[in-house]
């Protein structure tokens, strides 16, 4: 591994973001005498105007989101919303990681939205775009006020989440869940942990992430697995291994993606890879492409997810063939919309 390597971080570089003339970069590191200094964290706030968007890709449906930050200190070196750091005049790479936008006033947004007297209750994803329950909430504590206002007009929300902070919230989960409320997905991409600190550094470990299935799942909370990304030459293998401890754990579904590298990503996943597999960096780098028609991003929807080739026909042969022997027919309950107080209107029925 390279001596400049900065462990605890995903990306080892600040790509040039395409939106700005000018740039400050390091030409020659290797010309420098001191050690490059780890990015500290800076939090910069956001005064919002609107903090739910809605999400029209063809292959998601129509949904709504709610993300209470931007950029995540987790650090995921595939993370697709890398790219949407760029339009604040950040890098995707070490600036996704370190510099954490705060929007201090989702709760309140979102209580304004819900108001609407137009507004039919669909349900909203936390975590569409960065993880609600990254480090930083801890002392934010902005999800946890989210959730109070959703469990205040009854509103179903889903949650996907790589971090055990969301079993602070139990108490909420469950009470939504009486209700049909919140569905919790947790995002595990391998057992390894050795490869979990160099792909997603500071996420959970494997270990936590079931510990947060199993309690979530005995308090009576409805949680899926998302099996993300799958990486050839990294973490196929894994596949069966992470469905079947993940139902033990009392999981109920699962899903899958395979990675893409757009944008940035393309640069950032490869410096990534020569960094710490140089013995096979290559070889995933093809078969990264063959799952995408010879590039490594495919833009066309619902292939885009799952890719295209006899690669991807074998990662969801072995993936569908794992589901159903591990969780059977186990589906996810409905999310309800009865219980919605439209307009902020109590009820004693």
């Amino acid at each position: 591994m390279n001596q400049q390597y900065i462990s605890g971080r995903g990306a080892q570089i600040n790509p040039i973001n395409p939106f700005q003339r000018l740039q400050l970069v390091t030409e020659h590191p290797e010309g420098i005498d001191e050690e490059l200094a780890e990015p500290g964290q800076q939090i910069y706030y956001e005064s919002a105007t609107n903090v739910v968007n809605r999400v029209d890709s063809p292959d998601l449906g129509i949904m709504y989101s709610v993300n209470p930050y931007q950029g995540c200190e987790h650090g995921c070196i595939y993370c697709y919303a890398r790219n949407a750091h760029q339009y604040w005049g950040f890098s995707a790479g070490q600036d996704f990681e370190s510099k954490i936008i705060v929007k201090k006033n989702a709760p309140q947004l979102l209580e304004k939205f819900l108001l609407k007297k137009s507004w039919k209750p669909v349900p909203i994803s936390l975590s569409g775009n960065t993880d609600c329950y990254q480090p930083l909430e801890r002392k934010m504590k902005i999800t946890r006020k989210l959730l109070e206002v959703l469990w205040k007009y009854r509103h179903p929300v889903a949650i996907i989440t790589k971090n055990s902070l969301v079993l602070r919230d139990i108490d909420l989960l469950s009470e939504m869940a009486r209700l049909s409320l919140v569905h919790v997905f947790v995002s595990i991409t391998s057992l390894d942990n050795k490869l979990r600190q160099v792909l997603e550094p500071r996420t959970a470990t494997a270990q936590k992430k079931l510990k947060v299935v199993r309690e979530l799942s005995q308090a009576g909370i409805p949680v899926g697995l998302m099996n993300a990304p799958i990486i050839p030459g990294l973490n196929v293998d894994q596949i069966p291994k992470i469905i079947k401890a993940s139902a033990e754990a009392g999981a109920l579904t699962a899903g899958y993606t395979v990675v893409r590298l757009n944008g940035a990503l393309n640069q950032l996943f490869r410096d990534w890879l020569d960094k710490n597999f140089p013995d096979r960096a290559d070889k995933v780098w093809n078969q990264i492409q063959h799952l995408h028609g010879g590039k490594v991003n495919d833009t066309e929807f619902g292939r885009r997810i799952v890719g295209d080739g006899n690669l991807a026909e074998m990662i969801s042969q072995l993936f569908k063939t794992s589901r159903k022997k591990y969780m059977g027919d186990r589906t996810l309950p409905p999310l309800s919309r009865k219980h919605f107080r439209s307009g902020g209107n109590l009820t004693l029925f």
